[in-house]
């Protein structure tokens, strides 16, 4: 796991740096420079032709980082633009010593350039750049951004150069992962460690590519901070597989009872129990209405399907759960609700089934969630739960809208943990975990080409068959999670983003695990 860290962790560091070990600030910033500047040419300026590059300096010490970055890069030949906003007076003293390092330099070093930003028309000289670095506002600044900084942003993230964000985009809450307006990275190079909020919510989508760069502080000073969320990594996943023995049998590697499908969405059923044995599970059951069975008998294989009396109707109904619930006690996972429809009968037909499985591992996902919304779910003991809403979904559970929540989705994510015992999958770009122990686990694979009917059916399925054979849920569910979006990776190269589907994604679970094994394989 990688650990992420918070604006005051990191902030705490840095004064422990100066203060306590006698580590000058504009040290601190020199070692960040020449940090940022090894990364760019490994990066950027080693595999794409640079002659000119901007730099955008507030006046705080990410903009003093900014200035000290455009010594170093002119140094190397590069024909360097700085705009910078407000009066040197009025910067932090490592930015002003910086600048006044840069000024000097300016005199006889002609690839400089410094202008200081007095309206939109300051930033025409950037157009010509190929390379764009935002060194306006860092770690600590919140809120919505203000004029000059929306103007200047609006402005830059509409050039066509390669744009770097130095230690956070502007714009970003590095703390929730929120912003309305922000420097839209291809690739953020953050200093000391990472930040968590460039993982997740808005920081996914504006931070790009993700780079760590040293201020020159010993790795153990880190270590000292209690880290609750961390990006998970594949050599997790591998080590949380659960062995296959060679005493198993098909009862022992892990039972599931899939209850989901009705007439109108037969499909979802067929993925979720299929996905329950390609993940690696021994026997996956399918309850599904007798009147429709023929829709998805020949589509099933290896799944047994137990049908109910759903009296002609195609749906699940209340008087159906008394067929289904010897198959409850027989499993060891039950998944509920992807296609059981969001009628009145099978809702009610949910709730009497979720409170049958209090003493079991369940995963709850669409219209079981349906039957659960604003705030039924606190009626029920949902301690041994795994819960999948996406965004729109998790709206739904707890009443509050989907914009309010996007401001702190660890927040609100935690809160529903700490209320109902559950473990919380939020999924989406990237899926975040939430587990009863308040860690947050951010899942580093996937790709946009995830974002079609059915492919949450077959995660509901890989995280249910998963939780059968490992006995701890947390580990099961981050591999599940794992494995699924790296599924979808490796059909990137022969389908793209555009043309695989939910069905591609189940057929290559066996062989994400099978890459993981691979790849570890050849390393060691």
């Amino acid at each position: 796991m990688i650990p992420l860290f918070s604006t005051d962790q990191v902030r705490t560091i840095d004064s422990y740096a100066i203060n306590d070990i006698g580590i000058p600030g504009i040290i601190l910033m020199e070692n960040a420079a020449l940090s940022i500047v090894s990364i760019l040419s490994e990066k950027i300026l080693s595999q794409k032709r640079i002659t000119k590059v901007g730099i955008l300096c507030g006046r705080g010490n990410n903009g003093g980082d900014g200035f000290a970055v455009a010594r170093h890069l002119a140094n190397r030949g590069l024909r360097v633009v700085v705009i910078y906003i407000g009066k040197p007076d009025d910067f932090s003293d490592d930015c002003r010593a910086n600048f006044n390092i840069l000024t000097n330099l300016s005199v006889t070093n002609k690839n400089i350039l410094i202008k200081k930003y007095d309206s939109q028309k300051s930033l025409f000289v950037l157009s010509k750049c190929e390379l764009l670095l935002d060194a306006l506002l860092g770690s600590g600044a919140k809120g919505l951004l203000r004029k000059p900084y929306s103007t200047i942003i609006d402005y830059v993230n509409k050039l066509p150069a390669v744009k770097v964000a130095i230690d956070i985009p502007t714009g970003l809450d590095a703390d929730t992962g929120f912003y309305q307006n922000a420097f839209k990275a291809n690739y953020t190079i953050t200093l000391g460690e990472f930040k968590k909020g460039l993982f997740f919510g808005g920081g996914s989508e504006v931070s790009g590519s993700v780079f760590k760069g040293d201020i020159g502080i010993d790795q153990t000073f880190f270590n000292r901070f209690e880290v609750k969320e961390y990006l998970v990594e594949p050599e997790d996943i591998l080590l949380s597989l659960p062995e296959k023995k060679k005493s198993i049998h098909k009862y022992s590697a892990g039972k599931v009872l899939t209850i989901a499908g009705s007439r109108s969405l037969p499909s979802a059923a067929v993925l979720t129990s299929k996905s329950v044995m390609k993940i690696g599970a021994g026997a996956s059951i399918l309850a599904f209405p007798k009147s429709i069975r023929n829709l998805i008998q020949k589509k099933l294989d290896e799944v047994i399907v137990e049908e109910y009396d759903d009296n002609n109707s195609g749906e699940l109904n209340d008087a159906s759960v008394n067929i289904i619930e010897d198959r409850i006690k027989w499993a060891d996972v039950i998944a509920v609700g992807p296609g059981l429809g969001r009628s009145e009968n099978t809702q009610q037909a949910i709730k009497h089934i979720l409170k049958l499985c209090t003493d079991k591992k369940v995963v709850l996902d669409a219209d079981a969630l349906y039957a659960i919304r604003n705030g039924i779910y606190k009626q029920m003991n949902l301690k041994n739960f795994v819960i999948t809403p996406h965004l729109g979904e998790f709206s739904k559970l707890i009443s509050i809208s989907s914009d309010e929540i996007k401001k702190d989705l660890l927040l609100y994510g935690r809160a529903f943990v700490k209320e109902t015992g559950a473990i919380l999958i939020l999924k989406g770009a990237p899926t975040i975990i939430i587990t009863p122990s308040d860690e947050v686990f951010i899942n580093t694979s996937g790709n946009p080409g995830m974002a079609k009917f059915g492919t949450g059916d077959v995660l509901t399925g890989a995280l249910a068959g998963m939780m059968s054979m490992q006995e701890n849920t947390e580990d099961a569910v981050i591999a599940a999670v794992y494995l699924h979006s790296l599924a979808a990776d490796l059909l990137l190269r022969k389908y793209t983003e555009f043309g695989y589907t939910a069905q591609n994604i189940l057929k290559n679970l066996p062989a994400a695990i099978n890459f993981l094994r691979k790849s570890f394989a050849e390393v060691s």
